[in-house]
C-alpha cells in the first residue's frame, strides 16, 4: 500500500501508512487508513483471540497438514498481535515464537506510539485466513490471503476507555497477505500487508 502519512484533526502524531508489517494491519485499518491516530491501541481486550474460518482441506493429506500448520502459525501470530495491542506491550504475548524480528521491530514501534498516546484496543479482530501458495525452495516461503474485519477491535482512550473518534471513511473490513517463511520445523511470519481494498 502506498500513502503518505496522513493526520487526524487534533493530532500531532502521523502514522507512515507505507509500512507493511504486522502491527500496520492494525494501524492499517484504525489509524493509517482511516487518517492517523497518534495513540496507541493496546490495554486489556475483553478476548484477544481472533476468530478463525478456515477453507476446505487440500486434496493432498501431506498439503492439508501443510496449509493447517501454516494457518495455525499465522492464527497464532495474530493472537499475539492482538493481544499486544490491547495492553499496548509485547511482554508475555509469544510474539517472538512466530514472528520474525523484522516484522515484530514495526510492531514494536506501534505499541511504542500507542504508549505514547494513551491508546489501546479492546475486543478483537475477525479474521478469514487462506493458503493462497506455498512455495518449496531453500526457505520453503507461504503466502495467506485474509479478510480483517475491525468491526469489533475498537481503538480507545486507555484513561476514559472511550472509544478514539477515527473518520468513517476508513477501511473497517480489509483484504491482507502474509508471507511466513519455515524455519526448522516452525513456520514463521515475515511479513504483513494490509492492502486498501474492502473484502
Amino acid at each position: 500500500m502506498t500513502a503518505t502519512p496522513r493526520r487526524l484533526p487534533g493530532r500531532g502524531c502521523a502514522v507512515d501508512a507505507r509500512k507493511h508489517t504486522a502491527a500496520l494491519l492494525l494501524t492499517g485499518s484504525l489509524l493509517a487508513l482511516a487518517g492517523c491516530s497518534g495513540r496507541g491501541d493496546d490495554a486489556s481486550a475483553p478476548s484477544s483471540s481472533p476468530t478463525l474460518r478456515t477453507s476446505s482441506p487440500s486434496p493432498s493429506p501431506t498439503a492439508s497438514t501443510e496449509d493447517t500448520a501454516i494457518i495455525a502459525a499465522y492464527t497464532s501470530s495474530w493472537k499475539a498481535q492482538t493481544e499486544a495491542y490491547s495492553k499496548a506491550s509485547s511482554a508475555g504475548t509469544g510474539l517472538r515464537s512466530n514472528t520474525t524480528l523484522t516484522a515484530l521491530a514495526d510492531i514494536e514501534k506501534d505499541l511504542s506510539t500507542m504508549r505514547r498516546a494513551g491508546q489501546v484496543t479492546t475486543g478483537k479482530p475477525q479474521i478469514d485466513p487462506k493458503v493462497l501458495k506455498v512455495t518449496h525452495a531453500e526457505i520453503p516461503t507461504a503466502t495467506v490471503t485474509d479478510c480483517v474485519d475491525t468491526t469489533n477491535w475498537t481503538l480507545v482512550d486507555k484513561a476514559t476507555k472511550k472509544p478514539v473518534p477515527l473518520p468513517t471513511r476508513r477501511l473497517i473490513k480489509y483484504a491482507s497477505t502474509a508471507t511466513l517463511e519455515l524455519w526448522g520445523t516452525k513456520w514463521m511470519l515475515t511479513k504483513l500487508t494490509a492492502l486498501e481494498q474492502t473484502c
